[in-house]
């Protein structure tokens, strides 16, 4: 059988941690900054976790993470 193929955008997107979780940056901190508060764009400067609803179809593809 051969190998599964990793999806090269979702690599470069999220990685795992020691136990096994998957982090990811979040969303909405690019562009039209003037409008968000600063706490706000200071808690999107941190990282999240991926939610357990989404961990199946994240996990399907980076087979190898």
């Amino acid at each position: 059988m051969p190998k599964m193929k990793t999806n090269r955008g979702a690599a470069k997107r999220f990685k795992a941690t020691g136990s096994g979780k998957i982090v990811r940056n979040k969303a909405y901190a690019s562009h039209i900054l003037t409008k968000k508060t600063t706490k706000r764009k200071r808690g999107l400067r941190k990282s999240g976790l991926v939610d357990d609803t989404n961990l199946k179809g994240i996990k399907r593809i980076l087979p190898y993470i």
